[in-house]
């Protein structure tokens, strides 16, 4: 009963929240700048409830319930309707959505810049190979020791889960690690969590699940899983297997996203991240050509 309660009170004060958070957004916002008359003398600065209700195209009884922060559940189109019209950006957009209660949050790195400064912090953690990766796994911004040591992610829509599981696995950069993979797709079920309903990740996971038995398999687990910190073997075909210590971080400048840096776990790891690092793009290309024509029937 306790715990109902406090569910209770968390939502009551997460409803007052929204009604704030609003408020205040639509007092920022000028009627000359959205196309309306100044009108008479306001009392408030800002739009006036009726005019984002006009604006958003919804019923102004609806967006003053909203604000007042009753107990109503707004659908994802009034979210994004409301959103439009305050002219939220990607990260108050996402705010929006939770303090309403609902699960599929946007995110806010899609169709965003990264901030120059990870390029930064990127190409100074070299010789060790870094990455920035959304959510589902896209790879956002790289340095150039991970293109070395990791090229195979980098084709095509530069995706490290598509990657993973439809590359076979005698040229996949990964080994294909029970747990591992496991906790790869654990970590996409708890992503996709956050997410249900968008066009792009139902997509993504239904690819995934129709071209991958073995994704398809681990999927129907339901399983759920964070990044952590591990040890990897990588295989680069240019100088053969090397054992990497994997770092995680999470990005709170960049929401749904984190880094990953890769650290030879030994000398013997080091040395082949150093081979690797010194030889030119075409040598390290060579080897992983030479693999596709003469096992894929793959030129190029």
């Amino acid at each position: 009963m306790a715990d109902a309660v406090d569910a209770q009170v968390v939502r009551r004060a997460r409803r007052a929240e929204l009604g704030a958070f609003l408020k205040s957004r639509r007092a920022r916002i000028s009627p000359e700048a959205v196309g309306l008359p100044p009108g008479p003398r306001r009392r408030t600065p800002g739009l006036r409830r009726e005019e984002v209700a006009q604006l958003a195209g919804i019923g102004i009884t609806w967006y003053t319930w909203l604000e007042q922060g009753r107990n109503i559940n707004a659908s994802v189109q009034v979210l994004n309707a409301v959103a439009r019209t305050l002219s939220l950006d990607a990260a108050e957009t996402a705010h929006l959505y939770r303090l309403a209660d609902v699960p599929t949050v946007p995110t806010a790195y899609a169709g965003s810049v990264l901030p120059e400064e990870l390029q930064v912090i990127l190409d100074h953690l070299e010789p060790l190979p870094g990455v920035v990766l959304s959510s589902r796994y896209d790879v956002l911004a790289h340095n150039s020791s991970y293109e070395a040591l990791c090229p195979g992610f980098l084709l095509g829509e530069r995706n490290v889960a598509r990657r993973v599981f439809l590359t076979p696995e005698c040229c996949n950069t990964y080994q294909h690690n029970w747990d591992d993979l496991r906790r790869m797709v654990g970590y996409l079920r708890g992503a996709y969590a956050k997410n249900i309903g968008d066009p792009g990740w139902e997509d993504f996971i239904a690819e995934l699940c129709s071209e991958s038995a073995h994704f398809a398999s681990l999927w129907a687990r339901n399983d759920v899983a964070i990044p952590a910190s591990r040890t990897k073997q990588i295989r680069n075909l240019a100088v053969g297997e090397l054992e990497m210590f994997l770092t995680s971080m999470s990005l709170p400048a960049v929401p749904h996203s984190w880094m990953q840096v890769y650290t030879p776990v030994d000398e013997v790891a080091w040395g082949k991240l150093r081979e690797l690092l010194a030889m030119s793009e075409d040598e390290r290309r060579r080897p992983w050509v030479e693999h596709r024509e003469e096992f894929h029937a793959v030129a190029g």
